[in-house]
C-alpha cells in the first residue's frame, strides 16, 4: 500500500486531485444534509439573508472556485499550495453544481423536479474526477517492470475501448450508460449495441420508419420500468422534491 501511495499518487502528482475529489464529495454531502434540515425546520441552520437578500450557496462556491484557480495559477509550484488549490476547487465546484439547475433555469427549482438535474451534474462530475484519478499512462511511471508494463498497456487499451463505446452510448442518448460504462465495460457494450433513444443524434441521423417506431416503443417501455428506480435513487441522494413549496414561492435551499 505504501509503495502504491508513493508511486501512483505522490510521484504521479495526483494528491491534489484526490483531495479535490474528497472535498467535492464531502461538501456535497454536507450541503445536502444542511439544506434538508433547513427545509424541515430542524437544527440550528438557517438561510443566509442579509438585508432580506437570500444568498444561495453557489455564491461562496464561485468565490472558492476563483480562489482555487488563482492559487493554482499564481502560487509557487509546491505540493502544499497545489493541495490547497485542489481542496478549494473541489469545495467550490460542489457548491456551484449543487445549484446547477437553478443557474440553468434562472429560477429557484432546487426542490422542484427540475432540481434533480443538479444531482445528476454532481454525480457526473464526481465520476469524471474519479476517472482522471485512477487513469494512468502505461509508460509514465518510472521503474516499472516488464510484466506490469504489459498490464498497464492492456488496461489502457480496455479503457480506450470503453471510452469509444461510451461515446457511442452518448450519441445514442444513453448518457447514464456512457457514464457507468466507463467503469463497467459490459454496460457500455449493451448501450452501444441496443437501439438508440428516438430523440438522440444517432436516431435523428440514421433511424426512419419502422426502426424509429421501434426505438420509440422501446424507450417508452424502458422509462416506464426504470424511471421510478432512477427517481428514487435521485431522491435518496438529493432529497425528495417538494413542488408545492417552490410553486408557493418558498426558498428552502440556502447557505448555512
Amino acid at each position: 500500500m505504501a509503495a502504491w501511495w508513493h508511486r501512483d499518487v505522490i510521484a504521479a502528482d495526483k494528491l491534489p486531485l484526490m483531495l479535490c475529489l474528497l472535498a467535492f464529495i464531502a461538501t456535497f454531502v454536507a450541503t445536502r444534509t444542511i439544506t434538508r434540515l433547513i427545509r424541515d425546520g430542524r437544527g440550528p441552520f438557517r438561510n443566509v439573508t442579509p438585508g432580506g437578500l437570500h444568498i444561495h450557496h453557489s455564491v461562496p462556491g464561485l468565490v472558492l472556485l476563483i480562489v482555487g484557480a488563482l492559487t493554482a495559477l499564481g502560487a509557487p509550484a509546491r505540493l502544499g499550495w497545489q493541495c490547497f488549490a485542489g481542496v478549494t476547487v473541489g469545495m467550490g465546484m460542489s457548491l456551484v453544481l449543487d445549484e446547477f439547475a437553478l443557474i440553468l433555469h434562472l429560477q429557484d427549482v432546487y426542490w422542484n423536479g427540475e432540481g434533480q438535474l443538479s444531482v445528476e451534474a454532481v454525480c457526473l462530475t464526481a465520476a469524471c474526477i474519479f476517472l482522471a484519478l485512477i487513469g494512468f499512462s502505461p509508460f509514465g511511471v518510472q521503474h516499472v517492470g516488464g510484466v506490469e508494463r504489459y498490464v498497464r498497456i492492456s488496461a489502457s487499451g480496455l479503457l480506450a475501448a470503453d471510452g469509444l463505446l461510451a461515446i457511442v452510448c452518448a450519441l445514442k442518448g444513453k448518457y447514464r450508460c456512457a457514464l457507468f460504462g466507463m467503469f463497467v465495460g459490459p454496460v457500455a457494450v449493451a448501450g452501444a449495441v441496443r437501439l438508440a433513444r428516438p430523440n438522440s443524434i444517432w436516431a435523428r441521423r440514421l433511424y426512419h420508419g419502422h426502426r424509429l417506431e421501434e426505438a420509440t416503443r422501446r424507450a417508452a417501455d424502458f422509462d416506464k420500468r426504470w424511471r421510478p428506480v432512477q427517481t428514487g435513487w435521485e431522491d435518496f441522494i438529493g432529497g425528495r422534491p417538494s413542488p408545492d413549496a417552490v410553486a408557493a414561492g418558498g426558498d428552502p435551499a440556502g447557505t448555512p
